[in-house]
């Protein structure tokens, strides 16, 4: 039985991945033009002694075996002891599969592990999700929330904030959060509901600031990772249209991650975007003359 399924990749935010799982191969891709199939390796013994001691669930541990991309699977090396056979069986399997599927798929990390506000206990940052109860015995007791760094997301620094030589957008909220987790930070795990009536942040952290420069800082961080968060389901109209209009200033990230957007706000807005990364990406295409 196949199983196709989203969720977030955490911690830091950086995306939905998509999820196509058989019984011991799985699929993934970040945007969906390019898949990696992996193989699950069964429990070795240290791990089961664990289960039997402690009741701790086994992380799964999984090894590359091929990728697909533009309709072409490729294959990679084995050790001597897997099946090959078996193996490309289900790489087939899965390959087939992939022909013709609609993406996103559904999200299915309905466990939600998130920082809470020393203020009133209410959730302030998702640190981290998963799909199944018992999986939340494998993440660990974290109490801080991380900002995508500055290194994969550059948020352009002010002529003031240049001058100051002040740190990037990125740490500076991430202490703000933190701060505002109290000496004593605590975090919950939560599993989300349709009927949902706990105030979870929309966009994974909390917009909500009494301080106006705190206000600002937040805001900047999330324009800038709009093309990302874009890819999130359950978003209302109003966010996703504030996303898109700040996703303008990113039409390559757009571009690329535009197959895996659930809905679209502004249709007019999102194919004036697909066109100029299009047009962008054709000015810089390696020639052949």
């Amino acid at each position: 039985m196949i199983r196709a399924y989203s969720k977030r990749l955490l911690s830091p935010f950086s995306g939905q991945v998509q999820i196509v799982e058989g019984p011991r191969v799985r699929a993934l891709t970040l945007d969906g033009q390019r898949w990696e199939m992996q193989y699950r390796l069964l429990p070795d013994a240290e791990q089961e002694r664990e289960y039997k001691l402690y009741g701790k669930p086994a992380r799964r541990r999984y090894v590359p075996i091929a990728s697909i991309q533009g309709g072409r699977t490729e294959r990679l090396g084995l050790p001597g002891f897997f099946d090959r056979s078996g193996v490309d069986a289900q790489i087939d399997e899965l390959a087939d599969y992939l022909t013709d599927v609609a993406l996103p798929f559904p999200a299915a990390d309905h466990f939600e592990y998130w920082l809470l506000d020393h203020r009133d206990e209410a959730p302030l940052a998702l640190i981290f999700s998963c799909t199944e109860a018992e999986e939340m015995a494998l993440y660990s007791e974290r109490t801080e929330w991380t900002a995508l760094p500055a290194a994969r997301m550059n948020i352009p620094a002010t002529t003031k904030e240049q001058e100051a030589s002040v740190p990037p957008v990125n740490y500076r909220l991430e202490g703000l959060v933190n701060e505002r987790a109290g000496r004593r930070p605590r975090a919950a795990w939560f599993q989300r509901r349709s009927d949902e009536t706990t105030p979870f942040p929309p966009l994974l952290v909390s917009e909500d600031w009494d301080d106006e420069a705190a206000h600002q800082l937040c805001q900047r961080y999330v324009a800038r990772q709009a093309p990302l968060l874009l890819m999130l389901h359950g978003l209302d109209d109003a966010d996703r249209l504030r996303l898109e209009q700040a996703a303008r200033h990113n039409v390559m990230e757009v571009e690329r991650f535009y197959p895996l957007y659930p809905r679209v706000a502004d249709e007019k807005l999102m194919s004036a975007m697909r066109v100029e990364a299009r047009l962008r990406g054709a000015e810089t295409a390696p020639s052949n003359s």
